[in-house]
């Protein structure tokens, strides 16, 4: 072989060595497909909600002071007269002191007052004193009357701030909210506690603005309790004559008919039968499942069947029922849909229909030495050798 030869082979395994391999052929997929129909509809208004109580107290002391001592916890029953909570009350046993000693004190300067009064009216009587004198003498026993009875009523009051340095609780329910700790200094008013008080139960949501004016106050109820799955029944109770700042929304109060309310706080979905809607619709729906995005559109795949692959379709979605998609536009009834599995396809996919296999159960051991043993017995016994010949 000469060099041009050798060259050129030489350059050609270099090629075939430098040169990409051809791509895998892409695997096949099995998908699951549904056939879109049409389902009845019944559009109906669904609210979350939250159960409360129908009277919630926020106590705060009517006095300020450093709290030394919180009773209550939250979630505790508490009772009608029961202490919560505590102020340092030092402060306010000394004013109480302090106006006990001037009720002393105004006591007897109207003791010697009155008796004052007492002998000048003696000696008017004798005429040994003018009239003008005695009346100078009552005004002053009025006088001192008036200032006895005005520290008396400040005794009553600073009484009364002591008293106010204990927190009692005015009905009896749930603590629901703390909103301060021992050791705190507060204001007078200033919301320590919250309470639900026992008794009825409401359910609070909140409706937007164009819905508000189909509810009416009285108006019938269905109200689901999520954690429980039963079905309640109420009354409108109250509706808000102005709307929330934050959400816009306008909170809504129902009364619940039963002995046995739900506990406070769980959620439960309110139903108003003010509000219509379209009945017995027959429209498109789709599980969630099939759906898929496609930019800022909604797609999912259409399996054609006479070339077995998927093509993408951009749907339209009108709102949802449970776990399910309405459909507002492009499908029809008739056409093949990926249901599941929609995340791993590429538009013009080949796929297959995946088919559910059914488990066959295996044989048990002692199954299998019956059908050994039947099978023995059922194969004829080979035939004796003849006897050589001689």
């Amino acid at each position: 072989m000469n060099k041009t030869a050798f060259a050129v082979l030489c350059s050609v395994a270099v090629l075939a060595a430098c040169s990409k391999p051809a791509p895998p052929e892409e695997p096949v997929r099995a998908v699951k497909v549904m056939t879109v129909g049409t389902d009845s509809f019944t559009a109906s208004h669904e609210y979350a909600g939250e159960v409360k109580a129908q009277v919630e107290s926020r106590l705060g002391f009517r006095v300020g002071g450093k709290i030394i001592r919180r009773q209550a916890e939250l979630g505790q029953h508490v009772k009608a007269g029961q202490v919560l909570a505590q102020l340092d009350p030092q402060d306010y046993k000394l004013a109480a002191d302090a106006a006990r000693a001037q009720v002393a004190a105004a006591s007897t300067n109207r003791d010697l007052a009155a008796a004052d009064f007492k002998r000048y009216k003696e000696l008017k009587d004798q005429n040994f004193i003018s009239g003008a004198e005695l009346e100078r003498r009552d005004t002053t026993l009025k006088a001192a009357q008036a200032q006895l009875e005005q520290a008396q009523s400040q005794l009553a009051v600073q009484g009364n701030q002591a008293n106010y340095a204990a927190l009692v609780a005015d009905v009896s329910g749930v603590v629901t909210a703390v909103e301060a700790e021992a050791g705190q200094v507060v204001t007078a008013g200033t919301p320590v506690l919250r309470i639900a008080a026992d008794g009825p139960r409401d359910v609070v949501f909140s409706v937007p603005e164009d819905k508000v004016g189909a509810i009416k106050v009285g108006a019938p109820v269905r109200v689901r309790v999520w954690s429980q799955a039963t079905e309640l029944a109420g009354k409108v109770r109250e509706v808000s004559a102005s709307a929330d700042p934050a959400t816009r929304t306008y909170p809504v109060k129902v009364a619940l008919d039963t002995k046995e309310p739900p506990v406070l706080g769980a959620t439960v979905y309110i139903q108003p039968q003010g509000l219509g809607g379209a009945t017995g619709v027959q429209v498109i729906k789709l599980p969630t499942s099939a759906l898929r995005q496609e930019g800022k559109a909604s797609a999912v795949w259409v399996l054609d069947k006479t070339t077995m692959t998927v093509r993408s379709q951009i749907i339209q979605i009108a709102t949802a029922d449970g776990n399910e998609a309405v459909i507002a536009g492009g499908l029809q009834p008739g056409m093949l849909v990926v249901s599941a599995g929609v995340h791993v396809l590429s538009p013009g996919q080949k796929v297959t229909i995946y088919q559910q296999k059914v488990a066959v159960a295996p044989a048990t051991p002692s199954q299998t030495a019956i059908n050994t043993v039947a099978s023995a017995a059922a194969t004829p016994a080979p035939a004796a050798a003849a006897p050589a010949a001689k």
